[in-house]
């Protein structure tokens, strides 16, 4: 957490962008999460992280097959059996 990678940009100085920092990214980010996480009415708080996780996760791999890319992870990953 922290804002040590935080990059500010000064609309004053008609600045849109900053290197590959602009504001379109999170615009682009946010308005299909919104659209999403209005689904889940009344959402517990203790599991709003995990929804916006699973956002990011959808935002990542836009126009990828997700079925695809999550076999590919959990086949990546050790089985535990207990």
């Amino acid at each position: 957490m922290g804002y040590d990678k935080h990059f500010r940009i000064d609309h004053s100085k008609n600045e849109f962008a900053k290197g590959c920092n602009q504001i379109n990214g999170i615009k682009g980010f946010w308005g299909p999460a919104k659209t999403r996480l209005v689904k889940f009415r009344r959402m517990n708080k203790n599991t709003f992280s995990l929804h916006f996780k699973e956002c990011e996760f959808r935002y990542n791999y836009l126009n990828q097959n997700l079925y695809l890319i999550i076999l590919k992870i959990l086949r990546s990953r050790p089985l535990f059996l207990p």
